[in-house]
This record gives C-alpha cells, sequence and structure tokens, in this order.
C-alpha cells in the first residue's frame, strides 16, 4: 500500500527543497549507474553504422524484418513478469453465455472486448472493412474495428513471409495472389466463422513484477483482422469485437509471449458464476494448496484430458470406457468459449438416469422440448446429488448441482431447472464449458504439459506465482504475485538507493533551517 501525503509550502521554501531533491536524486542516480556499470565509467563517443548501405537498394519486407528480430532483442532482456486482463460475462445462458476480457492494440492503442476461448489459437479483431459485422451489442459493450491506417506500428504479414509460411504448414492460412496477403479462414464448432488477414501490430498489457511494480508493457504480436464474419457471429445479441485464442499453438498470444521470455508458459482463469460474473485472467500460475493436476494427451490441437470415470453421490457409473477415448474427433476437452457442456451419449444416458434416481422425492422430473428438467420448490443444492468427473493422475472435479443444471423458469409456482449437459450422438467430443468450468480456479500449464484446478469463491484474490514451480507469493490486493530471485536483486538495489538518498536528504534539509 501507497501512502500519500500532502502539504504546503512557501514558494521560496518550495524551490529549495526541490533544488535539494534534484541534487541528491542526482547523487542516487550516479551511485545506482555506478552500481550497475561495475564502476568502470562509460564510454563518451560511439561509434555510427548503417545497418543497410545508402548505395544499395533496400526491399521493404528486410526492414521489417530486421526491425521484428530488434524487437525480439529487446524483448529478450525483459525479465518477464505475469500479466492481468479484465473478466467481463457470465455463464448463465440467458444473460451472457461468455466470458470477455479487453485487449489494446496499435499505436496509439484501441481496446478491443474479446471472448475468452481456450478452444482456438487465434487472436483476431474485425476490421474497419469487415462484412457482416455487427454494428451493436446485446452485451451493453461498445464495439470497436481495428483500422490499420490509423496505426503507426501496424504491419502487414504479406505471402513472402516467413511467418505466414510457418502458419500455412499448420494449415490455419492460406495465400493468394490477390493483395499479396497472409489469409486465414476457419470454422467453429457452433458453425460459425470468420476470414481476414494476418497483420503484426503493437499489443499493451500491465505486467506485474516483484511484490507490487505494475509496468506498462507491450509487444508486437501477429493477430487476425477480420474482414468477414458467418453464423451466430454476426448476430448482435452476444456481439463482441472479436475472440482471444488460449489454445497452446504457436500462433496464440500466450505461445508468442512465452516464446520470447516475456510471461511464463502457463496461464489462469477463475470464472465467477455468481451475481453479475466477470472474474479473473492472468499469463501466470494461479498458486492453492487445493489444486488438483491431471496430464494434457500429448499432440493435440485442443485442451484434451483424459476422462477416465463418472460418479453420481460416490457410485461410478457402469460407462464403457471406450466412450471416453481420445483419437479423431473423440475425446474430452476443456473449453471456455462453449457456454454448456456437452457429454456423448454412451456416458449421457447413464449419467441422467443416475441423477434423476438420487433426487429428493419432493423433486418432480419431466421432460421439456426433449430435455431431462426437474420441478423443485426448495434449493437444488439440497435436492441433488454431487457428480464426480474422475482422470488420469487422481484428480476428480466434483460439480455441484448448480454446476451440471441450468435454471429455465418457473411451472405453477415451482423452479425448473433442466440439464446443462447436452447429448452428443454417436461418437463425439466431450466438452467442459462454462458451465463446469466457473466458480473453479484453472491452470493451464503447457511447460508441463497439464491443467489443475480446485473449487474457489472468483470474487477473491488469489496469489499468482511470477514463474512457473515456485510457491512462495506474497498477498498483494486482487493479485498476490510471487517475487523471483532477480526481481529481488533488483528491490535490494532499489532500497539501498532508497536508504543514501533519505540520508542526502535529512543532512541537507538540516542546512536550509540553519
Amino acid at each position: 500500500m501507497y501512502k500519500i501525503q500532502r502539504g504546503f509550502r512557501g514558494p521560496a521554501m518550495a524551490a529549495g527543497f526541490l533544488l535539494v531533491i534534484t541534487v541528491v536524486v542526482g547523487l542516487a542516480a550516479a551511485d545506482v549507474v555506478s552500481a550497475l556499470s561495475g564502476g568502470g565509467g562509460f564510454q563518451r563517443v560511439l561509434t555510427l553504422e548503417r545497418a543497410f548501405p545508402v548505395e544499395e537498394r533496400v526491399e521493404l519486407e528486410a526492414v521489417k524484418a530486421r526491425d521484428r528480430a530488434r524487437h525480439s532483442r529487446m524483448l529478450q532482456s525483459f525479465p518477464g513478469g505475469i500479466v492481468d486482463f479484465s473478466v467481463g460475462g457470465t455463464s448463465d445462458p440467458y444473460a451472457v453465455g461468455l466470458y470477455y476480457t479487453k485487449v489494446r492494440l496499435g499505436s496509439p492503442p484501441r481496446e478491443f472486448n474479446v471472448q475468452i476461448d481456450t478452444g482456438s489459437d487465434i487472436l483476431w479483431v474485425t476490421c474497419s472493412s469487415c462484412n457482416d459485422c455487427p454494428l451493436n451489442s446485446g452485451l451493453g459493450i461498445p464495439l470497436n474495428f481495428f483500422d490499420a491506417t490509423t496505426s503507426s506500428t501496424v504491419s502487414p504479414i504479406s505471402c513472402s513471409d516467413s511467418i505466414c509460411a510457418s502458419i500455412v504448414q499448420i494449415a490455419s492460412a492460406e495465400c493468394s495472389n490477390e493483395g499479396n496477403l497472409c489469409n486465414y479462414s476457419f470454422q467453429y464448432g457452433d458453425g460459425s466463422g470468420t476470414s481476414g488477414f494476418y497483420m503484426s501490430d503493437i499489443l499493451y498489457f500491465d505486467s506485474i513484477l516483484g511484490t507490487s511494480l505494475i509496468t506498462n508493457s507491450s509487444a508486437p504480436i501477429v493477430f487476425g483482422c477480420t474482414t468477414s464474419l458467418f453464423g451466430d457471429l454476426t448476430k448482435s445479441d452476444r456481439a463482441v469485437d472479436g475472440i482471444f485464442g488460449f489454445g497452446q499453438q504457436g500462433l496464440s498470444v500466450i505461445s508468442q509471449l512465452s516464446s520470447r521470455g516475456i510471461t511464463p508458459k502457463v496461464f489462469s482463469h477463475c470464472l465467477r458464476g455468481e451475481g453479475s460474473g466477470g472474474g479473473i485472467l492472468v499469463l501466470g500460475e494461479i498458486l492453492d494448496p487445493r489444486i488438483v493436476y491431471t496430464p494434457l494427451v500429448p499432440s493435440q490441437p485442443h485442451y484434451n484430458l483424459y476422462l477416465q470415470s463418472i460418479a453420481v453421490d460416490g457410485q461410478v457409473l457402469p460407462i464403457d470406457q471406450a466412450v471416453f477415448t481420445t483419437s479423431g474427433n473423440q475425446g474430452t476437452i476443456v473449453d471456455s468459449g462453449t457456454t454448456l457442456a456437452y457429454l456423448v451419449e454412451g456416458a449421457y444416458d447413464p449419467l441422467v438416469a443416475a441423477i434423476t434416481a438420487a433426487v429428493s422425492t419432493s423433486v418432480k422430473p419431466i421432460i421439456s422440448k426433449g430435455n431431462q428438467c426437474y420441478l423443485i420448490s426448495a434449493s437444488v443444492g439440497e435436492m441433488f446429488p454431487t457428480v464426480a468427473f474422475n482422470f488420469a493422475g487422481g484428480a476428480s472435479m466434483v460439480l455441484r448441482p448448480i454446476d451440471y443444471l441450468v435454471r429455465m423458469g418457473f411451472v405453477d409456482g415451482a423452479a425448473t431447472w433442466c440439464i446443462g449437459f447436452v447429448k452428443v450422438q454417436n461418437q463425439g467430443t466431450t466438452i467442459l464449458g462454462d458451465l463446469v468450468l466457473k466458480d473453479k480456479i484453472f491452470v493451464y500449464d503447457l511447460a508441463h504439459q497439464r491443467i489443475g484446478w480446485a473449487d474457489y469463491d472468483c470474487s477473491s484474490s488469489v496469489n499468482v506465482s511470477i514463474t512457473s514451480g515456485k510457491d512462495e507469493y506474497v498477498n498483494a490486493g486482487q493479485l498476490s504475485v510471487s517475487r523471483s530471485s532477480s526481481t529481488s536483486v533488483l528491490f535490494k538495489l532499489m532500497h539501498n538507493t532508497y536508504n543514501y538518498l533519505v540520508l542526502h536528504l535529512l543532512v541537507l534539509i538540516g542546512f536550509l533551517f540553519l
């Protein structure tokens, strides 16, 4: 906590005091410079040379490539830290049905509201030339369009760029002769989709270093500039400016930043399900002793987990484990971009049957529009059993009734709650969406290829490690940050300089009153 004291001094006294501070700060700064340089002094004459000979013609792409390399070198000296993003939205499908955050792109930076999506990789925002893009949002948030003509640092990715070549190899980009731009076009699981072209520009964010040092940071990233939308993305009721993909492929923001040492190779979220929603999203590792971890299935495009069994009130259900096998389009994934949850048919039917058999006798089961629902006159927490999804490594995800039920309204004065899991016909993918993910810490530890979780009140503060694998932390309010040894050295140096500064101030201020 910073304590600021304000007072008044006469003009002469203020001027004298300012002079003293200026002199002492200069002395202290000299000491810091001397300490950092080893006391060896400075070379006062520098020789400058051109990067490109003046008599030679240089292609623009060569200049851009050199600038990107220079940016990378600059960022390699950045000590790294966690990045904190705000979170809005809720898991309620009849209110918002999604969670979103804000990103700042371009120079000068412009703010965009983008959906948090762990089921995809690309960060994209709508561009000023977008067709079929919503102009307003039912979420009550302003919609913005990225205008490349107003950013002084933007750089379109051309087909000849090595970045485009690497993207094309993973089938998320294509090149055409028209415009010589590196294009993309992809479709989401709900049938909606987007197309546009890739660009490079500056992403601005707040980095937390050490115990309380928050710095305004930035880094060049590659993102998508969408020029066309289709499907549900064209609707205004839940419109946002784009989608923030948190997948583990090379083009995701977490992969771009962690590969350059700007952030740890881990991110975490805690999505609040109650009240107005919101929550916490950090590029860093949230720490909690209750977190249990399970390994990721290797070589998968999504966050696939080894689901082994499902239990209701402690009783494991008779489900053929083959329905949980990861192969092709089968498996179990974690996806914050999905509102509800989806369960393969071979597991859905036994689960619903077991829940219905375990409910209180005062609950009336009904079928509404093909869904298993219940008429309830009391709290669901008292009437329904707990459900546990059991994963490899002994990690269980215990679901409360509100983690698998959705409130639908009232019938004859009784509340109607329905199963929030959607049956996936034939052999398909089990998707754990926001219905299940809410009110829990989730840690995506990409460095160790695992995911962890723990029940949590996401309106509370959390402890965050600045270095993955470190368990020491300090509480600093909404976010608590672990301190690395390098930042400890920095703070020690600053502390010694501060003591020196205070000593000089005391001596010199004393002379003012003589």
